[in-house]
């Protein structure tokens, strides 16, 4: 599931920036302000997936169990 979710991410920041930019050609600050926004949530979501990733590199490490799940 983590590529998935990494994938999904990025898939976000690229929307965002996307969204921004043309916000910004267009003088549309509402549609700038969106993407900057789904930026963030993008980054977000990337971190929150990167602690949970760590967190289970901890567990399996002190559990002693090295199977991927």
């Amino acid at each position: 599931m983590g590529f998935e979710d990494k994938t999904g991410n990025k898939m976000d920041d690229l929307s965002g920036k996307a969204k921004e930019g043309v916000g910004k050609v267009t003088g549309n600050d509402e549609l700038e302000s969106e993407g900057k926004t789904d930026q963030a949530k993008s980054s977000v979501k990337e971190g929150a997936r990167e602690v949970k990733e760590g967190l289970e590199g901890v567990k399996e490490s002190l559990t002693g169990d090295d199977e991927k799940k």
